[in-house]
């Protein structure tokens, strides 16, 4: 089953929320509103929104409501992308040219912040403190996430314990936030916030986990960049980690700048493809599902529970 299809009884309130998202993001500025535009409208999975939509399932659905938190957390996450692209100096996302690309750095962070602005004033229209202060900790876990990412570049010296509390800031806490701001916006369960914060936290690492295998194994038309273009940035991931075990990778592996050739490139990710480290990565992604999947056994049994569990098995059918 097609992604998409798990949730498409939530299609009507998507969107709305997409137009939501546009309006949020127009600007007086041409280039300002030009750009913010680009990627949003350059695709997508929504994952974020969908998640907001099926925990606030849990208490007194109003879309109306809801809607400032999807909007929110969509336009942190797409900020959190500009910037990426900047650091990583990455021409192309999703397919397209990136917006530090089709203009330049200097419009892409201001795009970048101007995004992450306009997702403060969206939320705003929530009047609840405490899922104001758990977006703002949220936030500064998302940034302090990137720095760590620019500090490790090229960094393979570091440990398994580094790239699960990276993935964790980066990836994961913006997914248990989504889960959780959708439950706390609808007045659902206190306990009922917390698992549903704990499954988003578990699928958000096997996610990611699971992307940084698809850097590998993917081929450039599925990832919409060239393959193991992560290593190339010097961005270590856990199937580097793993292979890095072998003193003989570690050697080859260790070889890789910023200059390196296509064809040397080549030779490390099939090396790295071939040492079993994809697999027990994939080890490792699957042991997060499962915890997700304990998550939903302590909650109210209903439609939206139901869908969590087949988005959870989706992330984890992905193709290696």
């Amino acid at each position: 089953m097609k992604f998409k299809m798990l949730y498409s009884f939530l299609n009507t309130d998507l969107q709305l929320i997409e137009k939501q998202l546009e309006a949020a993001i127009q600007a007086d500025s041409p280039v300002l509103r030009q750009a913010s535009l680009h990627l949003l409208q350059s695709g997508g999975k929504r994952i974020r929104p969908v998640f907001v939509l099926l925990a606030s399932k849990f208490g007194n659905y109003d879309i109306h409501v809801i809607k400032h938190v999807a909007v929110a957390l969509e336009l942190i996450h797409t900020a959190s992308l500009v910037h990426d692209d900047v650091v990583d100096d990455a021409d192309l996302r999703r397919g397209s040219a990136t917006i530090k690309s089709k203009w330049d750095n200097r419009v892409a962070m201001y795009t970048g912040d101007y995004i992450f602005a306009r997702a403060l004033e969206v939320m705003s229209h929530i009047d609840n403190p405490s899922a104001h202060q758990i977006l703002a900790k949220t936030m500064v876990e998302l940034c302090l996430g990137e720095i760590e990412q620019i500090k490790d570049k090229f960094n393979f010296e570091q440990n398994w314990r580094t790239y699960f509390r990276r993935i964790k800031r980066k990836t994961a806490l913006l997914i248990a936030s989504s889960c959780q701001l959708g439950a706390i916006a609808s007045g659902a369960d206190k306990e009922v916030c917390q698992k549903l914060y704990k499954f988003g936290y578990y699928v958000g690492m096997s996610y990611q986990i699971t992307d940084d295998i698809l850097d590998f194994t993917g081929s450039e038309e599925e990832l919409g960049k060239p393959a193991g273009g992560d290593l190339r940035q010097g961005n270590i991931t856990l199937p580097v980690l793993i292979a890095r075990e072998d003193p003989k990778l570690r050697m080859i592996i260790e070889t890789v700048h910023e200059a390196i050739s296509n064809k040397e490139m080549d030779i490390i990710i099939k090396a790295i493809k071939t040492s079993g480290a994809i697999e027990k990565a994939a080890e490792v992604s699957n042991l997060y599902l499962k915890k997700a999947f304990a998550e939903l056994e302590g909650l109210p049994s209903n439609q939206a529970r139901k869908t969590l569990s087949q988005i959870a098995k989706n992330i984890g059918k992905r193709k290696f």
